[in-house]
């Protein structure tokens, strides 16, 4: 889509995966998420239909895509509608995309499952994309349509500034995730650490290091995501051993797959900080989680999208070397 777009009446629309996430973002740009009726025939087929006139507007649909695989189905079904609805554009404002882990062949024989999930989306009548806190940023290149990746960085490190914790050392639980704990760590004027682990298998992680001051200190762990918290709470309590005065844990994604809740309630952590990306069930709450809303940033976006104006002012705090 090139610069002479203009624009159409804005669409706002939502899949069933974060449906309280579009209400908060419809409540942010004066417009509640249309009506869309998704239902599911006896043998679990999806039926998917916008309910309101598409013909020539602008069309926004949220839906992240963690497991089950229906919600990247969902996605594509609401993409596919508003295209042959005749809309002006369809922009995908994916949360969390799911499936990012799977961006590379590093094993033998093994699909790049990232790049599929692109190629459906751009395949099914999105001409954009918005998403935050992808899990590898070169995943914007799988796409053959434009990508505006926001960060979460802003919302969480707000917080934490609020917090105003002291003796703060800002700790990435694997080598992978160093770039962001380092731009924490300079905006919260931190120092940093970083944890040398072996992953011996999918899901499973050994820390075999903590590379920086931690003893007396007060500890941030910062990930893109939380699945079975096993990373995360190994990371823990290894700077609790090496005399953590207080551990802080923050993601942008809370999956909380299989022991994941169970393991973040029994582990010795101040407060687990996620955002709203992934819609947390009440029951994976726990007394230490807090989560953040980046309804706002996801409706900043949406309304300069929408305008034509640049996102760019949207990626101030984004990570930096």
């Amino acid at each position: 889509m090139d610069d002479t777009y203009q624009r159409g009446p804005l669409l706002l629309l939502s899949g069933r995966a974060n449906r309280p996430l579009a209400v908060e973002i419809g409540e942010r740009i004066g417009k509640s998420p249309d009506a869309a009726t998704i239902k599911q025939f006896a043998d679990g087929e999806l039926f998917v239909r916008i309910d309101r006139n598409a013909r020539g507007r602008d069309v926004y649909i949220v839906q992240p895509t963690p497991a089950p695989a229906e919600n990247i189905m969902e996605l594509l079904l609401l993409i596919d509608a508003a295209h042959r609805a005749s809309a002006a554009r369809v922009t995908a404002v994916i949360p969390y995309f799911g499936y990012g882990r799977q961006d590379r062949k590093d094993q033998p024989r093994v699909s790049i499952a990232a790049k599929l999930v692109a190629n459906l989306i751009v395949a099914a009548g999105a001409d954009r994309v918005i998403s935050i806190d992808f899990h590898q940023h070169q995943i914007q290149g799988f796409f053959d349509i434009p990508v505006d990746h926001l960060y979460a960085a802003p919302v969480i490190t707000s917080y934490f500034r609020s917090l105003g914790l002291k003796d703060l050392v800002v700790v990435a639980p694997d080598v992978g995730s160093a770039k962001m704990a380092r731009g924490t760590a300079r905006r919260l004027d931190a120092s940093l650490a970083i944890i040398d682990k072996r992953r011996p298998k999918a899901n499973l992680s050994e820390v075999l290091n903590v590379v920086g001051e931690v003893e007396g200190m007060t500890c941030l762990i910062m990930d893109d995501m939380v699945d079975t918290a096993g990373t995360l709470t190994n990371a823990v309590y290894a700077l609790k051993e090496r005399g953590a005065k207080a551990v802080y844990a923050a993601a942008t994604h809370a999956l909380f797959s299989g022991e994941a809740v169970s393991r973040l309630r029994d582990a010795p952590l101040e407060e687990m900080v996620v955002t709203n990306t992934i819609e947390v069930p009440e029951h994976k709450r726990f007394d230490t989680l807090r989560v953040l809303s980046v309804a706002d940033l996801l409706a900043k976006a949406i309304d300069h999208v929408h305008s034509n104006e640049s996102v760019t002012e949207l990626f101030e705090e984004a990570p930096t070397e």
